[in-house]
Formats: C-alpha cells, structure tokens, sequence
C-alpha cells in the first residue's frame, strides 16, 4: 500500500466492502475550454456473501452547512458517513492504469439512523483500494454544446472502513 494513504496509528478496520458504481463527471466551461468535471459517485458496496450493505453518494453534510461530501449509508440501519479525502495516490505500483485514485479519506460528519442503528456511527477513516476504471473521459466535452452533458463513468473498489481502537 501506497505510505501516503495509510490509515494513522490508533484505528482499525471493522467493515469492508466491494463497490461497483459509476464515478459521474459533467462537461463544463473550464479557463478558455471545456472540461469534464466531477460531480460525484454513486455506487453499491457488497460484502462478501454478494449482500448489499452500504450506498455510496453524494449529499449535503449536515455537519458542515450541508457542504456536499461523499456519503456512506448502512443499508440496514441508515446510519451515515460522510468525509473528505486527504490523501490520494496514483503510484502506478499499485494503481492500475485507468484506474481512479487510490483514497484515505477522514470522516467529517457521522449521524446514527432514524432508529438508532449505527454501523457506520464511530468510523473515523476510510480507505477506497483496487480501483478499476472510472476515469473521466477523454473525448466528448471540448465544444460549447458539449456543456451539460454527463458521463456515468463505471468503476469498481474496495472500501475499507476504520475506527477508533478503545483502549482499556
């Protein structure tokens, strides 16, 4: 694993999951061009009995004034993540070409669901590993009239979901 995206000291992964989903871009005005732009994921995480147990999107954090950041919600009991990156890597040691980055992200919002589940509720960092695909296109956004048009790019990654280890 890339050194740069390793989840600090003090914390340990308790849930992983398989995504499969798309990376979605939209082509916008960008200095004197046009350019894809990120606008968010949307995938479904798996365990490893191929049962969904997390979505994977975009939405307003409600801790941050609803700054939009990716979101993780427990397919069961709702409870929801959200995070910022902080570390990223390319290292072509380990990413594959085409591949979109590898990610440490911090969670920077947490809120148990509506009954009280929380699965999610003490994660402290997550880890997108083994990316595959999902790179904004190369071709498709360089005209005016290309402005608006989407690309719902497909990827696949491994989750890694990390907390805080209590000491006793």
């Amino acid at each position: 694993m890339p050194p740069d995206i390793q989840v600090p000291a003090g914390n340990k992964t308790f849930l992983e999951g398989d995504a499969i989903g798309t990376q979605d871009y939209i082509c916008l005005p960008s200095g004197a061009g046009f350019a894809w732009t990120f606008f968010g994921p949307q995938a479904t995480l798996f365990n490893e009995h191929d049962e969904q147990i997390i979505t994977h999107f975009l939405s307003p954090n409600p801790f941050e004034s609803g700054t939009p950041r990716a979101t993780w919600q427990h397919s069961k009991d709702t409870s929801t993540v959200w995070a910022v990156t902080i570390a990223s890597s390319s290292d072509p040691a380990f990413v594959a070409p085409g591949a979109i980055p590898w990610l440490l992200l911090k969670v920077v919002g947490a809120q148990n669901g509506p009954t009280g589940g929380d699965t999610l509720s003490a994660t402290t960092f997550i880890q997108r590993l083994n990316t595959a695909g999902g790179v904004a296109p190369s071709t498709g956004c360089t005209l005016s009239t290309d402005v608006g048009k989407m690309a719902l790019v497909p990827y696949t990654a491994e989750y890694f979901f990390d907390k805080a280890i209590k000491h006793k």
